[in-house]
């Protein structure tokens, strides 16, 4: 069996980072840019040279004083909490993995649902990873598949008889309910989920083990990365998106103890705190419906409001399929932002248990995101009238967004190497025109029921 990573990548295709992984001198240069450019961005707002545009504009379509000055302190709320989230995206540290001769029983289980071929590269990513076989168990589940996902299920599960078991339900039930048929069947004192469409790394199943090390730890969240990051301009800015919206919100969450959603795609989970919310999860219902999507940020506000703490663990990557045309982008974000909603609004009240410290630093993150929403449809809605009396509003509306996108790509080479950030200034432009009405929709349909990945 390979157990090496260049051993492994040819069978699974799993992607290989382009160029030299960043060093230390790359780190700090990069790290004193980001400084220096919020330092700078600062300055430009204390000395009013930023604003006086602005203002301009703004007095162009009468509106009152009040309204500019609103205007003006989010500017500088959202200013600060950018500073506070880069400095403690500098302090994360994941946790060092798991030992070979002392890592935890562990049950890995795959839920798949018309997945084809691909669940057969899943299972084998898991089978090839870098773990005691003695203590790894893993379960595939076919909610119902109507393809041949189950012949791809078995044909992989016969190659590693005792390691690998199939698990068939009848008819089509639901990724939550596949979850938990193989957390029930589950032996290992950690569970960990993965998506039917990704693959991880051979030393990824180690890495998702150490943080349980600490036992108020009840989570893992891990590094999710596009495993089809060449196949089209989405996919190519998704890569660059996740590495932003996802890396980067972890880590800083993750000093606090507080990450707000371990994902499907790879999250690990302590197997007795799961049993104790297994049927409330499984059973969750939002406005009189079941709750069939989101599976992934219920079960980690679950494990928070027992009183545990989540985690990310950047060292554990897992690569998934994401969407390369824009009708299956938008089935994927309204899947997130329904879940958004109903598990935002239940987190709220979970917050208030937690420790001090985490209240604080989590109340005035999610505090600071959710009011953000409604205040970028205000100002989108200004862009519209301000560019209606003035045309040339957009333009340098845009130009805004472009540079505002480059500094923000200072994150992503920080982590990444890579000349892929022109594609995450690309995604500003797509997400400004394409992507602004889906979480209102999101809004309206909440109490929609589907899996939404096919």
């Amino acid at each position: 069996m390979p157990n090496d990573l260049q051993a492994v990548l040819p069978a699974l295709a799993i992607p290989r980072t382009e160029g030299a992984p960043p060093g230390r001198a790359w780190r700090l240069l990069v790290g004193s840019a980001i400084v220096l450019g919020l330092a700078a961005l600062g300055l430009a707002m204390a000395n009013g040279a930023l604003f006086r545009p602005v203002r301009q504009a703004l007095a162009s379509v009468n509106l009152s004083p009040a309204v500019v000055s609103a205007t003006l302190l989010w500017s500088w709320i959202g200013l600060a909490m950018l500073a506070a989230r880069t400095l403690l995206w500098f302090a994360y540290r994941p946790a060092a993995a798991a030992r070979h001769d002392g890592a935890p029983s562990m049950t890995v289980v795959i839920p798949a649902y018309n997945e084809g071929a691909m669940v057969e590269k899943s299972i084998d990513s898991v089978a090839h990873a870098r773990y005691p076989r003695e203590r790894l168990q893993v379960l595939v589940v076919d909610d119902g598949s109507t393809d041949d996902t189950w012949e791809w299920i078995q044909r992989a599960a016969a190659r590693y008889p005792g390691l690998v078991t199939p698990i068939r339900l009848e008819r089509n039930q639901g990724k939550r309910v596949a979850l938990a048929t193989g957390f029930r069947a589950a032996r290992g004192e950690v569970l960990v989920t993965i998506d039917s469409d990704s693959v991880i790394e051979p030393g990824t199943l180690l890495e998702m083990a150490g943080p349980f090390r600490d036992p108020r730890v009840g989570a893992v969240a891990g590094k999710v990365a596009a495993y089809n990051r060449d196949g089209g301009l989405i996919a190519r800015m998704l890569h660059v998106r996740f590495a932003l919206a996802f890396d980067l919100q972890r880590s800083v969450q993750s000093t606090f103890r507080t990450v707000y959603c371990c994902p499907g795609a790879l999250a690990g989970y302590r197997a007795s705190v799961v049993r104790e919310v297994l049927d409330p999860w499984l059973h969750q219902t939002f406005m009189g419906a079941p709750c069939t999507y989101g599976e992934d940020r219920a079960l980690t506000n679950a494990i928070l409001e027992r009183g545990h703490d989540t985690v990310y663990q950047g060292t554990a990557v897992v690569h998934t399929l994401v969407p390369e045309t824009y009708g299956r982008l938008c089935k994927m974000y309204l899947r997130w932002d329904r879940s958004h909603v109903r598990e935002e609004i239940r987190l709220l009240g979970i917050l208030r248990k937690r420790p001090l410290v985490p209240f604080l630093a989590a109340a005035v993150e999610r505090l600071v995101a959710d009011v953000g929403i409604p205040v970028g449809w205000a100002l989108l809605g200004l862009v519209v009238a301000l560019t209606v009396s003035d045309p040339a509003t957009l333009a340098r509306v845009l130009a805004v967004m472009g540079i505002g996108a480059a500094f923000s790509m200072l994150y992503y080479v920080y982590r990444e190497r890579s000349m892929r950030f022109v594609h995450g200034i690309a995604y500003s432009y797509f997400a400004f025109f394409t992507l602004w009405w889906i979480l209102p929709w999101a809004i309206v349909t909440v109490r929609s029921r589907s899996w939404m990945t096919r």
